[in-house]
């Protein structure tokens, strides 16, 4: 039970769904992810996709795929720092083809026990539209921690 209501938070928080609270936010760009990725001083990579990631611990586990079930503590947040959501630190399951597409991607570049750092762009996130607090054009940055591929 207590996974099914996880599974039901989790995928109305990070859901397709649409919806602006903030109408005077400025739509952010990969100048404003740069910046941030400097101010920093962090390492990171640049996918296909245009997803932004930090590997600070592979693990040393199992690797997701893009359709695994997975446990993942995480804190989410703007790149002013303000915090939108997180996990406990037993963290939240659920599966990768049920998440924004950041998520989708960004954890299998780790393994079982690995953590680092997603910077989402809003292409890959909640989009121009956003989601309940989080505003159109929002890049999201979350720290996560893959606990386990169940």
């Amino acid at each position: 039970m207590k996974n099914i209501l996880s599974l039901i938070l989790f995928t109305t928080l990070f859901g397709s769904c649409s919806s602006n609270d903030e109408p005077n936010f400025e739509p952010q760009t990969e100048a404003d992810i740069l910046k941030y990725i400097d101010e920093n001083g962090l390492n990171a990579e640049k996918s296909n996709t245009g997803l932004y990631y930090v590997i600070e611990n592979e693990g040393s586990g199992e690797k997701p795929t893009s359709t695994s079930n997975v446990t993942v503590a995480y804190k989410g947040y703007f790149l002013n720092g303000t915090i939108f959501d997180k996990s406990n630190s037993s963290g939240v399951s659920f599966n990768l083809q049920q998440v924004i597409k950041g998520w989708t991607e960004g954890i299998t570049y780790f393994k079982e026990g690995g953590n680092g750092i997603l910077i989402i762009p809003s292409n890959l996130g909640y989009g121009n539209n956003g989601r309940g607090s989080i505003p159109g054009g929002a890049v999201l940055v979350f720290d996560i921690n893959l606990i386990s591929v169940n």
